[in-house]
């Protein structure tokens, strides 16, 4: 699937993705937060834990993200942990954990 044709987080999980634009504006995340509009789902996490439902919204890198690399942990609205993986001022992956199954 070519980058156009993947989804936009904010298309398959709009309530996502204004929980997310808005814990980032909290957190004073602010040019993060103009991101989440432009996220596409590259790829969901294929771990199959029950608890699970992360993913990437950017090809993964083959080993570590290395230099440039922050984790931005959230304050979701919801039960659960949002937890961004950061490089160089990019979203690369949402992780999403024990939190209500999103549609």
């Amino acid at each position: 699937m070519i980058p156009d044709e993947r989804p936009l987080v904010s298309e398959q999980w709009p309530d996502l993705a204004a929980e997310l634009a808005t814990a980032l504006r909290e957190e004073g995340e602010n040019d993060l937060a103009h991101q989440v509009g432009t996220l596409h789902v590259v790829e969901q996490c294929g771990c199959d834990d029950d608890f699970c439902q992360s993913f990437s919204t950017a090809p993964k890198p083959t080993g570590a993200y290395g230099r440039g690399h922050r984790n931005v942990g959230l304050s979701p609205s919801k039960p659960g942990y949002l937890i961004l993986d950061v490089v160089d001022d990019a979203i690369m992956h949402v992780e999403v954990l024990y939190r209500p199954h999103l549609t």
